[in-house]
């Protein structure tokens, strides 16, 4: 097959959840098809990084522009249009005139788009057929925001968001021929929501390559906590909101030499917001967050908001290192509280379940050994791959009978 990629972040070097999701199911594909890339270049791009992409792709058109990048006054404008403000200042002519000049050079028979970013340009390919992820069902996770908002007029807000993207979603992925969701929860609720052909939605879960993410021997350092992800996106942020606020307080009282790192850049994000402390410290960008997670005692996803399989969870599980999430942290994974994670929802119930790993050696050897079984046999990414190659290769087939 002839598959035209595009990837709302340039996938390489794959060091965050979106990126990590678009190399590999890019290089699913290019190890058995002649695949092109046309991507956003949200960083400028080393050379090095590049070339590694140029290796496994015949051609790589790219947009040095960062996907959500917001003309003002498109995005005012929106405001008044019945798409979601953010789709029409995020919409770029040059990515819709590079994806045409790509799709006119290359002559796709399958274009595979992620996320809602690059959704719309995909649907400029008329002969090709389509694929797209859903990797975050965006009115879900805005549904979920409503609640937290503290006025009257900020819940009529959020509302107004969620409703006019949940409208937007209900015209757009019906016109794929494929669609891809993240958890089996949410591939129900986009049948549903969406009014999706059962046929017509697949899982594709995250994963983790377990051949990079392995158990070290490196020493652990006591009562250290990690949250390895990116404040800068929103669910991250509230997540950390929610544990600063509620519950580290009550892991403080008990271990008074406690430490969390928070790892990713904090460029742009108000952390003035949190309630911080001299126990929180901040990693920054780190190349190789291995050595980072890998040297904690518990990691920590008190997520609250937010659709899809947590890499941060599988990370930490792939390395060894026991994990403590509320349920929507953990939702989409088959895991089993006490088996191999644990979970509380409640700022008290987070802080029992933290306090019980960092008192029990038993019952974290016990944690991170049933953990590593799970991710070698179900969330390895050489397995999702496989997967979602066959079912883009089974859409061609039945297409071409």
């Amino acid at each position: 097959m002839r598959i035209l990629f595009l990837s709302t972040w340039f996938p390489y070097p794959p060091d965050q959840g979106s990126k990590i999701r678009a190399y590999y199911l890019l290089k699913s594909l290019a190890e058995h098809h002649e695949v092109a890339l046309a991507s956003y270049e949200d960083v400028e791009l080393k050379l090095e990084w590049r070339q590694r992409i140029e290796q496994m792709c015949a051609r790589v058109f790219t947009l040095p522009r960062k996907p959500f990048a917001s003309n003002r006054i498109r995005r005012w404008l929106g405001w008044l249009s019945p798409k979601p403000s953010a789709v029409v200042g995020m919409y770029s002519v040059e990515m819709a005139e590079l994806v045409q000049h790509a799709a006119k050079e290359w002559n796709p028979e399958v274009v595979v788009a992620l996320t809602f970013v690059t959704a719309p340009y995909a649907l400029m390919t008329p002969s090709a057929l389509k694929v797209v992820d859903i990797d975050n069902y965006m009115a879900r996770m805005l549904m979920e925001t409503i609640s937290m908002a503290d006025s009257t007029i900020g819940k009529l807000r959020r509302w107004l968001a969620y409703y006019k993207f949940l409208q937007y979603e209900k015209s757009l992925y019906p016109k794929f021929d494929l669609c891809m969701a993240v958890t089996s929860a949410d591939k129900e609720l986009v049948i549903r929501d969406l009014k999706l052909a059962p046929k017509q939605v697949v899982v594709v879960p995250n994963g983790v390559d377990t051949s990079w993410y392995q158990p070290v021997a490196a020493g652990i350092e006591p009562d250290t906590l990690i949250f390895n992800g990116a404040l800068t996106y929103q669910a991250n942020f509230d997540a950390m909101e929610y544990f600063l606020r509620g519950i580290f307080p009550l892991i403080i009282n008990r271990f008074p030499k406690i430490r969390l790192k928070i790892t990713g850049r904090t460029d742009g994000v108000k952390l003035s917001e949190l309630k911080l402390n001299d126990h929180v410290e901040f990693t920054g960008y780190v190349e190789d967050i291995r050595p980072v997670v890998a040297s904690s005692a518990v990691c920590v996803a008190p997520l609250r908001i937010g659709g899809g399989t947590r890499l941060k969870i599988l990370e930490a599980m792939a390395l060894g290192v026991p994990v403590v999430s509320t349920t929507k942290g953990a939702e989409g994974l088959d895991v089993v509280h006490g088996k191999q994670l644990l979970i509380g929802d409640a700022p008290n119930e987070f802080a029992r379940e933290v306090i019980r790993l960092l008192e029990t050696p038993q019952l974290r050897k016990e944690i991170t050994r049933n953990a590593l079984e799970l991710v070698r046999e179900k969330y390895d990414w050489s397995r999702i791959g496989n997967d979602f190659r066959g079912s883009v290769e089974s859409l061609f087939t039945h297409a071409s009978l």
